[in-house]
């Protein structure tokens, strides 16, 4: 049923219907309004036979969601920035453990300078510690990835953060096609976990692992996370047969009818992820009036890094662009520098463009003018998009 909603009440609405056991929550903008709605839906109701959990701290939070889905419960919990950060060693434990916890991300910037505005640094610092990633295009991606997290993460003991950007997407309202209570049944069954802590059958989880085991620990973790994009695929395939339409997708191509169409000699690539994707695609139709051949790829997964299929989708680009919205200071972008890896060699030139830093407007008019200055040979391989020249001179 489509509704006019805002985004963050929209996600915790399709939490509900996930039908969740545990709910532990430490608000930190721009995620709040997501916990409150589950909240308030605990409280009136609207979401039974499900604990809400309020804690003193984002740690916490990841603590009693690795306690509760340790002990067999499906579990949610969100977060953004430094909230993140904060549960940092929590949330390598919980992947190192296999708990299947899902954790939507409120992509906000990491301080300092204190900033709460949008950009992913967040969950990009935390790439490497074992969880998917899924990042959000839109609201209506954003319902339908949670759905998707929690079968594909309780089908393979990894958990999962749904990214989506903060305000941009949690505090934008848009109409959104909510699905029924039947058709999540339909796609997600309950709740089987592979361990579970049992006081009838004592075990332990997360012993020491010594030098003799730690690399094939970390080999299987490993093998595990590369094995998650096939069974990502497979479930994007099955939510469009209960729901009709298609989310999920590691890769896609946007703007044409073929969702996995290669790039051809002469066009320029041009990969992001989140909500910058739909700015994007309302700039497409002027640029190729003007001559201007633009294949605009979507990554939908930065964990695991779907490294074969971005490299098929780029094919015989020319130039490839990569809007980054994290910034590894001294080296680059980050997206950027996984995606000169899945290249493997190709010899189309890689121009990173740094943009959105921090919540700062992304407009139509500042990435047609990246695109046209890829066309025309003149973009670098690192440019800052709409950088103050004056403010960097008073500093220097």
């Amino acid at each position: 049923m489509h509704e006019l909603i805002e985004g963050s009440k929209a996600v915790a609405r399709a939490v509900a219907l996930c039908r969740p056991d545990v709910v532990c929550a430490y608000p930190i903008s721009p995620q709040t309004h997501i916990v409150e709605a589950l909240s308030g839906m605990v409280r009136t109701g609207g979401l039974v036979d499900c604990d809400y959990i309020n804690v003193e701290s984002e740690f916490a939070a990841m603590s009693v969601a690795i306690g509760a889905s340790a002990a067999g419960g499906r579990v949610y919990t969100a977060t953004a920035s430094q909230g993140l950060l904060y549960m940092a060693e929590a949330v390598y434990n919980a992947s190192g453990l296999g708990l299947p916890i899902v954790m939507t991300v409120a992509n906000r910037a990491i301080g300092a300078p204190i900033n709460i505005w949008n950009d992913q640094s967040d969950s990009l610092s935390q790439r490497d510690s074992g969880w998917l990633q899924l990042f959000a295009i839109d609201n209506q991606d954003a319902v339908d990835l949670h759905i998707i997290a929690y079968r594909l993460a309780e089908e393979i003991s990894i958990p999962i953060m749904v990214c989506m950007d903060g305000f941009v997407l949690t505090h934008a309202t848009d109409v959104v096609d909510m699905p029924t209570q039947e058709m999540v049944d339909a796609f997600l069954p309950p709740f089987t976990p592979r361990a579970a802590l049992d006081i009838e059958h004592p075990s332990s989880m997360g012993m020491m692992a010594g030098p003799d085991i730690f690399t094939e620990t970390k080999y299987l973790a490993h093998r595990a996370m590369l094995g998650a994009i096939d069974r990502l695929e497979a479930a994007s395939k099955e939510f469009a047969e209960v729901f009709g339409r298609r989310a999920g997708l590691p890769v896609r191509v946007l703007g044409t009818d073929d969702d996995a169409a290669p790039g051809r000699h002469g066009q320029i690539a041009v990969i992001a992820m989140g909500s910058v994707l739909g700015t994007l695609e309302a700039v497409l139709p002027s640029l190729r009036e003007e001559g201007v051949d633009v294949h605009l790829i979507a990554l939908g997964a930065f964990r695991p890094f779907p490294s074969e299929a971005l490299a098929r989708a780029i094919g015989q680009a020319s130039r490839v662009v990569v809007i980054d919205r994290a910034i590894q200071v001294g080296i680059g972008g980050v997206l950027s520098g996984a995606v000169r890896r899945a290249m493997k060699g190709s010899p189309a030139p890689l121009h990173s463009v740094a943009a959105g830093l921090g919540g700062r407007p992304i407009t139509q008019d500042s990435l047609a003018g990246i695109v046209r200055r890829a066309h025309a040979g003149n973009l670098g391989d690192l440019t800052f998009m709409d950088l103050r020249d004056d403010v960097i001179e008073k500093v220097s």
